[in-house]
């Protein structure tokens, strides 16, 4: 019963990829492996088999280790609202509100339960693959630190560190790494992995040499840019892909970056679709007026991104669209935002007040304190779903009566409808996430639009990719050394 952590040289270096691979090439070996993120920062989430939510990124692990998702995989997840707040999520579970001027303090106070998760895990497996948050070089950020070193030093879990070579002087960020950190934080790291390279490896044997020599640390190995992560599904950034030129795809599918968009990767199964373009809209630019559909996703403070929408003049454009005879979709926040008001009466999301939605379907929306986190199955367009709902608030209205789902007895209580249609049929919203990964769904979806597609599961696609990056990382990396670092946890590595 062994554990590696890996450690990145800063944000976005590929840890979550890198741990996704990492628990499906030693689930291929045929070892018992389970992935672990003491605390995670993101509104891309996930419910869990046990009833609960976790990170989207511990989520994709699980299906790399081929293990349903539990809370114990991410026991502290925090979720930004507006107003420099996040939601704090423990064991899957809200438990309160971080505000900036506690959030050290309360984090800190969090170890035992991510200790107790931990523990848990380790119990049931041969090797748990951790994930941490950020950078240990964010000193300034160690005091009540639980994410990396802070759990890797209770734990006493042994660290690689991670460095991107593709966003440059990766040399520097690892041997810096080494010079700001404390010399008892040094002593956990036990290697280093350079990630993202381009080219032919041979050109860095030199740099790679100087980091080991600069920071008495071993390699591990150097990583291709995996080309196949780009099918898994997105967490902490919406990455905006542009297509080659010449090969533009004839039906668009826009979907506007409002500050607290959440789990934006419901778009990503029409990745797989190639007559079809996802283009995710930053702030600034119009809604392309050749956009077929317009997709309002979810969101984490429905109100305030109502707000942020309509003073950057998307619901001009928006509205523009549907009278053009454009099609509108809502999930989750955005089929709040389709609605004709919004209430907060127990100011959830900030003030206790009430506002006008774009009015596009007749329902209005209470906020409640209530969250629901259900694993939903059902019929949609005559065709087979399976996904989820996370979200708070109570949606009626007369456009219910044209639901959008129509969820089974065998994943509710009792069978019912969720969502809502306009009269004209061209506006929708439901508050089923997920709703995309079946093929045959998707494909209903895009027949709606005049556009054939949809053919293959989205956790197909999403199990092949991990199987090639898997692949990779038994060519790329010394995983033999891994497992052996691995068990030497809960021992000192001064």
């Amino acid at each position: 019963m062994g554990a590696v952590m890996l450690q990145g040289t800063g944000s976005d270096v590929g840890k979550s990829v890198l741990v996704a691979g990492l628990c499906r090439a030693l689930a291929n070996r045929g070892l018992t492996v389970r992935p672990f993120k003491p605390q995670n920062m993101s509104n891309n989430a996930a419910v869990t088999a046990d009833g609960g939510e976790i990170g989207r990124a511990q989520a994709t692990q699980a299906i790399a280790c081929r293990t349903p998702p539990t809370t114990d995989m991410n026991p502290v997840l925090l979720k930004p609202q507006a107003d420099h707040t996040s939601q704090l999520i423990v064991h899957g579970r809200m438990r309160g509100i971080l505000r900036a001027g506690n959030f050290r303090e309360a984090r800190g106070a969090l170890l035992g339960d991510v200790l107790a998760s931990y523990v848990r895990l380790r119990e049931t497996c041969d090797i748990v693959v951790v994930e941490g948050a950020g950078s240990p070089a964010e000193i300034n950020l160690r005091s009540g630190d639980i994410a990396n070193m802070g759990f890797a030093r209770a734990a006493r879990v042994p660290v690689v560190l991670v460095g991107d070579i593709d966003r440059g002087g990766v040399i520097a960020a690892i041997v810096g790494t080494r010079t700001v950190i404390d010399p008892d934080d040094a002593a956990m790291i036990a290697g280093f992995i350079i990630n993202k390279f381009r080219g032919d490896p041979a050109l860095f044997t030199d740099g790679y040499g100087q980091i080991e020599h600069l920071s008495g640390w071993r390699g591990f190995g150097v990583v291709p840019w995996l080309t196949s992560a780009a099918r898994l599904p997105s967490e902490d950034a919406v990455i905006l892909e542009r297509p080659a030129a010449g090969a533009r795809a004839r039906t668009v599918i826009a979907c506007p970056i409002t500050p607290r968009i959440s789990n934006f990767d419901d778009l990503d199964p029409f990745k797989l679709d190639p007559g079809v373009e996802v283009r995710m809209i930053p702030p600034g630019q119009p809604i392309p007026a050749e956009a077929a559909l317009i997709v309002l996703a979810g969101s984490k403070a429905t109100i305030a991104d109502l707000a942020f929408l309509q003073a950057e003049g998307w619901d001009i454009d928006i509205l523009a669209h549907h009278r053009r005879g454009g099609r509108v979709l809502g999930l989750c926040g955005g089929y709040q935002i389709l609605g004709r008001s919004i209430s907060d009466p127990e100011g959830i999301e900030g003030a206790s007040e009430t506002v006008a939605g774009l009015g596009l379907l007749d329902v209005e929306t209470r906020l409640t304190p209530d969250k629901r986190l259900d694993h939903v199955m059902g019929t949609a367009l005559a065709a087979r779903f399976e996904g989820y709902e996370m979200h708070i608030g109570e949606t009626s209205g007369p456009d219910t009566l044209r639901p959008v789902c129509l969820i089974d007895e065998a994943s509710s209580e009792v069978p019912r409808n969720d969502g809502a249609v306009s009269r004209d049929g061209r506006v929708a919203g439901t508050y089923v996430h997920g709703l995309f990964g079946l093929g045959g769904q998707r494909a209903a979806w895009l027949d709606s639009l005049g556009v054939t597609g949809g053919g293959i599961d989205y956790a197909v696609s999403i199990d092949r990719a991990l199987d090639e990056i898997a692949d990779m990382l038994e060519t790329h990396l010394d995983i033999d050394a891994l497992i052996a670092l691995s068990n030497t946890a809960g021992n000192s590595h001064a």
